[in-house]
């Protein structure tokens, strides 16, 4: 079960909080649960009796962890200071603990190399999509970075690996209703007024007709670009859900990731005044060597 911690209160720890959360499981189950170390944190370690509550912290108990299979690459740290950590996600890699996705998350990560256990996500990137993730240091300060993206303050560029359609006319700005529905894997487009706005450009094209695309949200909707993409009829390559479902990649299929990266973000720090640009050194492999990703 996971509970997030409130996101004030006058609790002096995580156990005196779920004492009086869970008061009606009976005198000691809590004191069980930190006992047996079955309350654990989103790093995968067992919180102590005496840890510090922390305002909107996670923690999960009376359950096992699931056994996941270990992501196989490096996340990168590409700044860092008292406020921010902006970190290089790999493909595969979830953002934050959901699901099946607990410890083998860019989150429980950072925190266990970092030693940074406050550190949370400002925003999240699909866990197939690879690239930049802006994470905070204090929890105080989380809102008004997560604010910056609520508020449309973060320029965010993508680049894409695509078929190349000769009559396709770019660059063009895309707009379109997605509607994302709880439980179904692929969301989709309907009548109504934009929620999506997607600007699309092709960087080059070469090799078996193929196009590298840089892609600009200026909303940011669940599976937005790889929707708009397939909408113009050139699907991201290795995308599991578009244009046709195939379902969700097994754990530990790492062949052929899809070649979507958020390769820059772009805003003014909401603490410190400061102007950031940071961007990601990753490279997509189909564009680099489409024979041996295409191999796989």
């Amino acid at each position: 079960m996971r509970v997030r911690l409130p996101v004030e209160g006058p609790w002096a720890t995580v156990r005196a909080h779920l004492t009086e959360r869970l008061s009606g499981a009976g005198a000691g189950v809590v004191d069980g649960l930190f006992d047996a170390g079955r309350v654990v944190g989103a790093d995968g370690r067992a919180v102590a009796p005496d840890a510090a509550f922390v305002p909107g912290m996670f923690v999960w108990f009376h359950r096992d962890l699931p056994a996941e299979v270990p992501v196989p690459f490096p996340i990168e740290v590409v700044h860092r200071d008292e406020h921010i950590v902006v970190a290089d996600k790999p493909h595969f890699l979830a953002t934050i603990p959901r699901g099946s996705h607990v410890t083998e998350t860019a989150l429980a990560r950072l925190r266990r190399e970092l030693d940074i256990p406050t550190l949370g996500a400002a925003h999240r990137l699909d866990r197939l999509t690879a690239g930049l993730v802006l994470f905070t240091v204090r929890p105080e300060e989380r809102g008004a970075y997560q604010s910056l993206f609520g508020d449309r303050l973060v320029r965010k560029e993508y680049e894409a690996v695509a078929p190349y359609d000769p009559g396709l006319v770019l660059p063009r700005t895309v707009r379109s209703r997605i509607v994302k529905e709880r439980g179904v894997l692929a969301a989709y487009e309907v009548e109504g007024e934009p929620n999506a706005v997607s600007r699309v450009e092709l960087a080059e094209h070469g090799g078996p007709g193929l196009g590298r695309y840089r892609l600009t949200p200026t909303t940011g909707q669940t599976h937005q670009l790889r929707v708009h993409m397939n909408a113009l009829g050139v699907p991201i390559l290795g995308d599991p859900l578009y244009p046709v479902v195939t379902g969700p990649v097994p754990a530990g299929d790492f062949r052929r990731p899809l070649q979507l990266l958020a390769r820059s973000l772009e805003f003014t720090d909401p603490v410190t005044g400061v102007a950031h640009l940071f961007r990601s050194a990753r490279t997509l492999r189909a564009w680099s060597s489409y024979d041996e990703w295409a191999g796989q």
